[in-house]
């Protein structure tokens, strides 16, 4: 959304987050990278301190956030298409857990 007549209201929408819980799982989803990069670290010299195992992939969480999932219950590498293919109602949010290329597996 453009604001042509003033400046984005970045507070306003940390605030909105905040109110519909989703500041919460962004910070679970966060913590779950920056653990997975701490563990895998490569070396001082790495510029962007992003291990070279998750580069060009998502940290899942074996049972999702928006179906009470937390980092305790484990989190995987997995590519971007993969992670990101479960089904999701109009709002975005999860309704089935099995993604779509498992589901034409079976």
């Amino acid at each position: 959304m453009a604001y042509a007549k003033g400046k984005r209201p970045y507070n306003h929408e940390y605030e909105l987050e905040k109110k519909r819980g989703e500041h919460e799982r962004r910070m679970e989803r966060q913590r779950a990278r920056r653990a997975i990069d701490k563990a895998n670290y490569d070396s001082p010299k790495d510029k962007d301190k992003t291990a070279e195992v998750r580069e060009g992939k998502d940290v899942a969480h074996k049972k999702a956030l928006d179906k009470g999932g937390s980092n305790k219950d484990g989190v995987v590498i997995q590519s971007a298409a993969k992670n990101r293919s479960f089904n999701r109602d109009k709002k975005g949010n999860l309704i089935s857990e099995i993604s779509s290329r498992e589901r034409k597996k079976k």
